[in-house]
């Protein structure tokens, strides 16, 4: 059986695996699974429709899967899923998706949100995201696999943070961070590529140094962006990560951080 402290409140209607732990006064509510292994801390509240996979740590006073903070959320049913191995620190808040937005929030596997960190409806936050402590995300926004965003840091809604790049502290994000890149500054601006990250993940020097060429190219060139994109391409198109950069950059629709 689940080891389940008694002053907390699990409804009849949770299904919850056997190993998994809830702390004093914690609350979950009905139509919520809690994988393997899974921690639920003091005074949390998991509300309906969550998801939760296996591994994952709840801290004490988060707020897991309330509605979303959408006017034109009308009560229907829909989702927050919660991946594997992630670690939600204390006062946390995570709504569930709404029908306009597909339906669900979504966080991947083996992220870190820190304390005071807010990610609203219809979200999509990649397999190992750090989120710093009070990072607040507007609705609508995607995550990719291995970004950083700094503390107290704001995403503009619908947004999207490409994969391995850098947010720095304190920054207000008003238009997409193409992958592999650090920006800073409220707007937003870049200021080159993530050297760090790309560092820390192994990628090899052939590869930076093809992403450093079309980031020049893209940024520095005076040249239209779909110049930039097709110089870019031809001179160093063969590297996947280049690819990557240069799709993300066209398939933006707020715009990219310049």
């Amino acid at each position: 059986m689940p080891n389940i402290h008694p002053t907390a409140i699990v409804n009849s209607g949770a299904v919850l695996a056997d190993d998994v732990t809830v702390g004093p006064y914690a609350v979950i509510e009905d139509n919520v699974t809690i994988g393997r292994g899974s921690r639920i801390s003091a005074h949390a509240v998991i509300k309906p429709f969550v998801e939760i996979g296996e591994g994952n740590e709840i801290y004490q006073f988060a707020s897991i899967g309330e509605i979303p903070q959408d006017l034109k959320f009308g009560g229907e049913e829909s989702k927050l899923i919660i991946g594997n191995r992630n670690r939600i620190r204390e006062f946390t808040t995570i709504n569930r998706g709404t029908e306009g937005g597909g339906g669900a929030t979504v966080i991947g596997d083996d992220c870190f949100i820190m304390a005071y960190a807010h990610v609203p409806h219809d979200c999509h936050i990649g397999n190992h995201v750090i989120l710093a402590n009070s990072v607040q995300i507007g609705g609508h926004v995607h995550v990719d696999e291995y970004a950083i965003i700094g503390a107290l840091t704001g995403l503009h809604q619908f947004v999207r943070v490409g994969a391995h790049s850098m947010v720095g502290a304190c920054s207000a994000v008003s238009q997409d961070v193409p992958p592999f890149t650090n920006a800073t500054g409220n707007r937003a601006t870049l200021h080159g590529l993530n050297m760090v990250g790309l560092s820390r993940r192994g990628f090899s020097k052939e590869t930076v140094s093809a992403l450093k060429e079309a980031y020049k190219i893209l940024f520095r060139s005076g040249l239209t962006v779909k110049e930039a994109v097709e110089k870019a391409s031809a001179s160093c198109g063969d590297f996947p990560e280049v690819k990557r950069f240069l799709d993300f950059v066209i398939s933006s629709e707020r715009g990219v951080c310049r």
